[in-house]
């Protein structure tokens, strides 16, 4: 029987794969490839340093290539297992959305893509699948994917959005500022040395800096999603430290000094994760948009010219209400199948 992609998407669903934990959705997809007669290779992927990262796993972690016996892929398909915290249990659906987490970034991707490939594949194309972990987080599974390319002329990405193929995506630039200072009894202040201060006084000269804004793109924005320091309202605080992403539509060096010349003397800052904005061509046939977020095409460089489609909506992705309509999975299926043979015909 052909491929269901909807009862795929809700088997991935169940599964409880948030970054660092992917094991259970790689596992399954490794066997259920494997049952439909593709070669798997497991890709150890590591875990970082539990000690700077506390939400990392102590299990293992594995991105799963999969390929026909004896081939090498003229197209890759792929997408990432891992999804945001937290997991939101088994899938439920209506008549027309599938719920929970993953549904559209990207479990119900990866289902459309390997129905689609079932479609290619016996139509004599040469098709190879790629999942990988890690992606919501730092991109550590395509890193190293990137090690070890297949040869494939074209790499098609798997993300939400809405079945258009992406004309462009933005790059991120991930920044930690740390301040340090001297503890003290609040009420003598001049005894200590806030880091808080040091640390929102920096903040407020980043926040003021003019971002570079592109036709057509879009502008760059900011976002201080983390922000903790010090111990009790009574206490000069010795530590503060802030995380920010930064969505990029264009190179980071200018962005990367001003921000280093606005905390110089105030706070350590280390640029922990830097992704390209990403530019890619139209094909005849398809609607296109631009891509806001940042996707693994930055690191899987190796694997080919680059496209970006896939079914579901990003304003819903990383929500509690995360679901995808139903119709819209099996209508990527078809266009999965479009843009390959558009790509190789």
């Amino acid at each position: 029987m052909p491929i269901d992609p909807i009862q795929l998407t809700k088997q991935l669903v169940d599964l409880e794969s948030t970054t660092y934990h992917e094991a259970p959705a790689g596992e399954f997809l490794a066997e259920y490839l494997a049952a439909q007669g593709y070669i798997i290779e497991r890709q150890p992927v590591p875990q970082p340093d539990l000690a700077k990262n506390p939400a990392a796993g102590t299990g293992p972690r594995f991105n799963v290539y999969a390929s026909r016996p004896g081939i090498t892929p003229d197209i890759v398909l792929s997408s990432h297992m891992d999804t945001v915290p937290p997991f939101l249990g088994p899938c439920r659906e209506d008549a027309d959305f599938l719920y929970g987490r993953g549904t559209c970034d990207a479990k119900g991707i990866i289902a459309t893509q390997i129905a689609a490939a079932e479609k290619l594949i016996a139509a004599g194309k040469r098709i190879a699948l790629l999942y990988v972990v890690g992606e919501e987080r730092d991109s550590a599974g395509a890193l190293i994917a990137n090690q070890t390319p297949k040869g494939s002329r074209f790499l098609i990405n798997g993300e939400p959005t809405d079945n258009r193929l992406a004309l462009a995506s933005k790059g991120c630039l991930r920044v930690e500022l740390r301040a340090h200072g001297k503890m003290a009894h609040s009420a003598y202040p001049e005894l200590g040395d806030s880091a808080v201060d040091k640390l929102l006084a920096a903040l407020h000269d980043i926040q003021s800096l003019p971002l570079p804004v592109v036709e057509g793109i879009g502008d760059t924005t900011l976002n201080i999603g983390v922000l903790r320091g010090g111990v009790a309202p009574n206490v000069i605080p010795d530590k503060a430290e802030a995380h920010l992403l930064i969505r990029l539509v264009g190179p980071p060096e200018e962005i990367q000094n001003s921000i280093l010349r606005a905390a110089d003397g105030r706070c350590d800052v280390t640029f922990s994760l830097k992704l390209p904005y990403m530019h890619m061509r139209a094909i005849p046939g398809f609607d296109t948009m631009i891509a806001k977020f940042t996707t693994d095409i930055p690191s899987l460089t190796a694997w080919g010219e680059p496209f970006l489609l896939g079914p579901g909506s990003i304003l819903v992705a990383h929500t509690p209400d995360e679901h995808i309509r139903k119709s819209e999975l099996l209508e990527c299926v078809d266009l999965y199948v479009k843009l390959a043979n558009s790509l190789l015909d």
